[in-house]
C-alpha cells in the first residue's frame, strides 16, 4: 500500500507540474519599476524610467531625473539595463479557439454557412489552452480571438491572456464583425469546388442585400420577429462595433469599403491589405486603418517587388494610414508576432514605430486606446520587462509581466522542458 501511495503521489506531482500556471491574483500593493528604458508605445522613450502602478492602473510615468514622489510604492523592481514595454496586442488570431490542429475536437473557430454574424468567438475561448502561456512569454498580453468560415464569420473579442474563464479574460467583448471578402478569382475557385451556377455578380448582390437589410433592421424599433443575424449586426450601424474586412486586392478593398459605407457602417478596417499601397489615397480619404498581413509572406502578385511585404508598413506610415500588425490567424504562431513585425524596422520604420504598431496603433483601431496600448497614467498596467530588444529573439527575455497590475507566472510547459534538459546535460551551470 505504501508503494502504491508513493507512486500515486509522484504521478499527481508530475501531472500538476505540467499544468498551465494558475491565473494571477489582483494587485495587492503599489509596484514601482525603477530604471531601464521605457518604450511608451506612442513613439517616445524614457531612459532611467520610473513606471508605477496601483490597483491595476498606471499611476506614475517619469524618470529618475525627475522629482516624482515614490514613497508610496512598497514594492520596487530594479529594471536597470532592461526594457519596459506596453503589452503587445495580437490581432486576427485563433488563440483560445484551437489547441492541436490535427485534432478536430480541439478546433472551435468556424461554423457552417455563409452569413454567421451571430457567432461569438468569446464564448468558445478556452483559457486553459497550453498555448496561451507560451505566447505571453514573448510579450503578447492581449489577443483578438477571431472566428473564421463563411463570408461573415461572426464577432471577435479582445482577450487578456490571463484568467480562469472567458468572463475573467475578456477586455472588449464582440469588438469586431469579420467580413471575409472574396475576390472574383477566389469566387470562381469556390464555384468550381461547390459546383454552383452563381456568378460573382450574384455574390456581390447577396452581400449588398444582406448589409442593407441589416441596416434597415437596425432602424426598426421593437421588430415583431427577432432576427439573430441582424441583431448581431446592429453595432456596426451605431458605431459600437468595428467591421473588419479581410481583403488583399486593391480593387476589392475599394469595392468592399464602398459597399459597407453605403449600408451605413460607421467604423471599417482592413485585415491583410497586401495591395493597400495601391489605394492609399482612398484609405486616407475614408479614414480606413489596416491590420497588415504577416510580413513574412510572399508578394501578393508576381508583378510586385519581392520585398513589398516588408516595405508595406512604411508606405502606409508615409501616407498617413493608421496601421497595426496581424498575426496570420494561427494560434501557436502568435508568439512570433514581435519578431516577424520587427522586420519592418529594417525597411523604413523606426524601432519605436514598430512598437507603436504592436501596441497603441492596434488599440486605436479597436477603440480601446483609452485603456491599453501605451505606458500612460490612468491606463491599465498591462506591460512587461524584457532583458533586451523585445523585437528580437535573442533579446526578448521577459523577467516580469503584468496584466492590469496582476503579476504573471511566466513558467509554462516549454520553459519547464527547457530547464529539465538543461539540467540533464549539465548546461545549467
Amino acid at each position: 500500500m505504501k508503494k502504491i501511495f508513493i507512486m500515486v503521489a509522484l504521478l499527481l506531482t508530475v501531472t500538476l507540474h505540467a499544468q498551465k500556471p494558475v491565473p494571477a491574483a489582483p494587485q495587492s500593493e503599489p509596484i514601482l519599476i525603477k530604471g531601464g528604458t521605457a518604450h511608451l508605445g506612442d513613439g517616445r522613450i524614457i531612459e532611467n524610467a520610473l513606471i508605477g502602478f496601483t490597483g491595476g492602473v498606471i499611476s506614475l510615468v517619469d524618470s529618475l531625473n525627475g522629482n516624482a514622489d515614490i514613497s508610496a510604492y512598497t514594492k520596487v523592481i530594479d529594471a536597470s539595463g532592461k526594457h519596459i514595454y506596453p503589452g503587445f496586442i495580437a490581432s486576427n488570431t485563433l488563440l483560445g479557439l484551437i489547441e492541436i490542429e490535427s485534432v478536430r475536437a480541439t478546433r472551435d473557430f468556424t461554423e457552417a454557412g455563409s452569413f454567421n454574424p451571430n457567432v461569438r468567438s468569446l464564448i468558445a475561448y478556452n483559457t486553459d489552452s497550453k498555448i496561451i502561456p507560451t505566447v505571453r512569454n514573448n510579450g503578447v498580453l492581449i489577443a483578438e480571438s477571431t472566428p473564421t468560415g463563411g463570408w461573415i464569420s461572426g464577432s471577435s473579442s479582445l482577450m487578456q491572456l490571463d484568467g480562469w474563464n472567458w468572463e475573467d479574460a475578456v477586455l472588449q467583448p464582440d469588438a469586431a464583425i469579420q467580413l471575409r471578402w472574396m475576390s472574383e478569382t477566389d469566387f470562381r475557385a469556390q464555384e468550381m469546388k461547390l459546383q454552383t451556377a452563381e456568378g460573382y455578380g450574384a455574390y456581390l448582390s447577396q452581400m449588398r442585400t444582406f448589409f442593407l437589410d441589416a441596416a434597415a433592421y437596425a432602424k426598426t424599433k421593437n421588430p415583431a420577429v427577432k432576427n439573430i443575424r441582424f441583431e448581431a449586426m446592429t453595432g456596426l450601424f451605431s458605431g459600437e462595433q468595428l467591421l473588419l474586412i479581410h481583403v488583399n486586392n486593391g480593387k476589392d478593398i475599394i469595392t468592399s469599403v464602398e459597399m459597407a459605407k453605403q449600408a451605413g457602417v460607421k467604423r471599417i478596417g482592413i485585415v491583410g491589405g497586401a495591395q493597400s499601397y495601391s489605394v492609399t489615397s482612398f484609405l486616407k480619404e475614408n479614414n480606413i486603418p489596416v491590420l497588415i498581413r504577416k510580413i513574412h509572406s510572399l508578394p501578393y502578385s508576381s508583378s510586385e517587388d519581392i520585398d513589398m511585404p516588408f516595405k508595406l508598413p512604411y508606405i502606409l506610415k508615409q501616407n498617413g494610414i493608421l496601421f497595426g500588425f496581424e498575426s496570420g490567424g494561427d494560434g501557436s504562431e502568435v508568439r512570433n508576432l514581435p519578431f516577424i513585425s520587427g522586420t519592418a524596422a529594417g525597411y523604413g520604420l523606426t524601432f519605436e514605430e514598430v512598437v507603436q504598431g504592436l501596441t497603441l496603433n492596434t488599440a486605436k483601431i479597436f477603440g480601446i486606446d483609452n485603456r491599453v496600448g501605451s505606458l500612460t497614467k490612468g491606463k491599465d498596467a498591462t506591460l512587461f520587462i524584457s532583458e533586451g530588444n523585445a523585437l528580437e529573439i535573442t533579446g526578448n527575455k521577459l523577467t516580469h509581466a503584468f496584466i492590469q497590475g496582476r503579476t504573471l507566472d511566466l513558467r509554462n510547459e516549454q520553459t519547464e522542458l527547457y530547464e529539465r534538459y538543461m539540467k540533464k546535460y549539465g548546461l545549467d551551470k
